[in-house]
């Protein structure tokens, strides 16, 4: 047993009879704790790296990585719905906003004939992590370059297959949304393709992904949004300003808004038979033959006709850069 403390919590490892190691995070003062319990293959060294960055998160940071069900079901859900894995077989994949790596030792897993995955990342702590991670699992095909700013891209990137963002618009305030856009936009080759998952729709009834939960939230103004997010959720912080909410992710994005801040020569690619978000939804939903599920889609239908999109809570978008077109609409 071995136990190890930052300013928020203790955390205690403790061996496991197949040769791995069980974590239990416990809190030093009022933090919220996302996951209390977890047991990683990561060597100690790696989880002390964590930890030391990632805090009362460190359990959630590991299972992005390592939990089947958390991110990597996440990507299998987007990107097998639009195309299947030997697409990507010597291809180029910028990982955009790659965070600590979790995303880019998926996609290394899930695509093992891809020719080269480059994560770029702009808190320069956060690749600590990621190169630790592509050492640990001995990925040669890996790459991470630091971001030099939020509107900008690393130097000679070069150019792109496929462009990700998984969770990663969300944390983009409106003003930089565009030129992001464009930017990665101007890095894709014609053809290539750039997936967007793991954003919270902008209109789902309830805000779970910054405040935990809360009912109509998404529907509020601005001032009412703050009051009511600082008073009921343990996850909002009293001294948060409204940026620090909005780069929290508290506002989401929408299909529509997406699609409208790309040019014109952008191509929104969707399966046989799915015409929308709510129609993912409906595909992937368990029950689909009972009345409940059947009256639930109509309602949705009825509501998108309007043009309010609430479903799916995470979005699940695939656009084409259609070749021998010229851009227009920025």
């Amino acid at each position: 047993m071995r136990t190890l403390q930052s300013n928020d919590v203790r955390v205690t490892l403790t061996g496991t009879q197949d040769g791995r190691t069980s974590i239990l995070v416990e809190p030093l003062r009022d933090v919220f704790i996302p996951f209390s319990r977890w047991v990683t293959s990561y060597p100690h060294s790696l989880i002390e790296k964590e930890l030391d960055i990632f805090g009362p998160y460190l359990i959630d940071d590991i299972r992005r990585d390592e939990d089947p069900d958390y991110v990597e079901k996440e990507l299998r859900n987007n990107i097998f719905l639009h195309m299947p894995d030997e697409t990507f077989a010597g291809k180029r994949l910028l990982d955009f906003g790659c965070g600590s790596g979790a995303s880019a030792m998926i996609l290394s897993r899930m695509f093992p004939e891809i020719g080269e995955i480059v994560g770029v990342e702009l808190v320069a702590r956060h690749l600590e992590v990621a190169r630790a991670r592509a050492r640990y699992y001995g990925f040669d095909n890996i790459s991470f370059k630091l971001s030099p700013a939020a509107n900008r891209l690393p130097d000679d990137l070069g150019e792109f297959d496929v462009v990700m963002l998984s969770a990663v618009f969300e944390h983009l305030l409106p003003s930089e949304r565009r030129p992001l856009l464009e930017l990665l936009w101007s890095a894709m080759k014609p053809g290539a393709v750039l997936f967007i998952n793991q954003t919270p729709n902008r209109w789902f009834p309830v805000e779970i992904h910054t405040t935990g939960g809360i009912p109509g939230l998404n529907f509020l103004p601005k001032p009412a949004v703050e009051w009511i997010a600082k008073r009921f959720s343990d996850q909002v912080r009293e001294e948060q300003s409204w940026e620090d909410l909005l780069r929290a992710g508290i506002r989401g994005g929408s299909e529509r808004e997406i699609m409208a801040l790309l040019p014109g020569d952008a191509e929104r690619l969707l399966p046989p038979g799915i015409r929308d978000g709510i129609d993912i939804w409906y595909k992937r939903t368990r029950n689909r033959s009972s009345l409940k599920k059947r009256v639930a889609y109509a309602g949705f239908k009825a509501i998108a006709a309007t043009g309010l999109v609430m479903l799916p809570y995470h979005l699940n978008m695939a656009i084409r850069k259609l070749p021998g077109r010229a851009a227009i609409g920025w």
